[in-house]
């Protein structure tokens, strides 16, 4: 018997410094309950003819790049989802109040919506929990870098807009089985402007939002589109393309008023024209690239440099014909045949009292021989300023030609300034 008391004497104070195994959190209770039993293959709907409406929200933070040439746009946006799982649902009370958890995206059933025009995930962060509250609320809020395929009109730039859509459907389910909603009012996701980072090249106009169904295999589907109106602002390219552009143009213009005998002006116009090639090699990619369409911006390079050419050609035609018609006069003048008459004989066209008085004698005598330079002199003198008018009325011919074209040219150069310019405004303030 005093065996007895002694080992429950020594056994009591073992007892309690054994110690008590934890309980489980919760949380952690909760989580268990929850996806013990569930199977994330089934649409989470009790009757099977529910549908599952999934409302969807668009968010658009920034434009990382437009690419005429792949017809394709990258955007960054805050993507949200909410629909609601019946089976996961719970009373807060048996649970510490708790009325909100995060389940991984893995354990439970998740949508199948997917982006029409998606090609390419960029580099989105991955976000692998979701948020469901005690009434059986999912939330999938995601921070999404995509890039949609777009077709982009690039003939305005860099005055032009584009319209590029993210159309959202289910990828396998009819509307019987997943219908699609906006979270949001259309109006308030088309004004919404507040996390978009307009301090960029682009500028977000609105995102207008619809809701449509299409039949396809005697199946209706649910789609939600989200246009993304965004303009670009040209601010850059006016200062870097245009305005040097025009400057040159405006340069070659003054060139007209140099003088038109001096030969300086010919090889102004080739410098400017030299300039203008160089300047256009080094914003060779500044422009963006089309397979289909030409922007007017390039157009107007290459009609600007087309015009630097017929410029040039024009000088270079009136020089020619200037200094051609000076050849001719100096060929056909008497004065150089008397500074040459040792190499050249006198025109037999010549009166014959002058003939006779300008021939060389074997002997002639003194009187005679004055009286024969006094005449050379005099008919030198006459044809010197024949010559000379003659030159001048050439010259002056020659300036009015060289005018009538500079008047052409700056009609049409003003005619095609003009139309851009219209083009161009229209655009910017549409």
């Amino acid at each position: 018997m005093s065996l007895v008391w002694l080992m429950l004497l020594f056994s009591a104070p073992l007892s309690e410094c054994v110690p008590e195994k934890p309980k489980r959190s919760a949380l952690n209770q909760l989580t268990r309950s929850l996806l013990r039993k569930y199977d994330c293959g089934v649409r989470p709907v009790h009757n099977w003819t529910s549908a599952t409406t999934v409302s969807i929200d668009l968010i658009l933070q920034s434009v990382l790049d437009v690419d005429g040439n792949t017809q394709s746009i990258t955007i960054s946006i805050w993507y949200r989802q909410v629909w609601t799982d019946e089976f996961l649902v719970w009373d807060p009370e048996e649970f510490d109040g708790i009325n909100e958890i995060s389940l991984s995206s893995d354990a439970i059933w998740i949508p199948d919506v997917i982006v029409s025009e998606f090609v390419d995930a960029g580099k989105s962060p991955p976000i692998p929990y979701v948020y469901v509250n005690s009434s059986g609320s999912v939330k999938n809020n995601r921070p999404m870098q995509v890039v949609l395929a777009c077709s982009l009109e690039m003939y305005a730039f860099p005055f032009d807009k584009q319209n590029c859509s993210l159309t959202f459907r289910s990828w396998l389910h009819s509307v019987k089985e997943i219908d699609l909603t906006l979270w949001r009012s259309a109006e308030a996701i088309a004004n919404d402007q507040g996390e978009f980072m307009n301090d960029g090249e682009w500028e977000l106009l609105s995102i207008p939002s619809r809701y449509w169904q299409i039949h396809q295999d005697d199946t209706d589907y649910a789609h939600i589109q989200f246009n993304v109106l965004i303009r670009r602002r040209p601010l850059l390219y006016v200062v870097g393309l245009l305005i040097p552009s025009i400057f040159l143009m405006l340069v070659d213009v003054v060139s007209f008023y140099l003088p038109l005998n001096s030969g300086v002006r010919i090889a102004f116009k080739t410098s400017i024209l030299l300039g203008y090639t160089v300047f256009r090699v080094n914003l060779t990619d500044e422009l963006p690239s089309s397979a289909l369409t030409t922007p007017l911006i390039g157009v107007f390079f290459v009609v600007c440099m087309a015009m630097l050419m017929l410029s040039l050609i024009k000088s270079i035609l009136v020089v020619k014909l200037l200094h051609h018609s000076e050849k001719e006069v100096r060929q056909m003048s008497v004065s150089a045949c008397l500074l040459d008459k040792y190499d050249y004989e006198l025109e037999p066209s010549l009166d014959g009292d002058l003939l006779s008085l300008t021939e060389i004698q074997d002997a002639p005598s003194g009187p005679d021989w004055l009286l024969q330079e006094l005449v050379s002199l005099r008919l030198a003198l006459s044809e010197e300023d024949s010559e000379s008018s003659a030159q001048a009325d050439w010259l002056a011919l020659c300036s009015k030609l060289d005018l009538l074209l500079f008047r052409l040219y700056l009609l049409v150069l003003t005619v095609y300034a003009a139309t851009l310019l219209l083009l161009w405004t229209s655009w910017s303030f549409a």
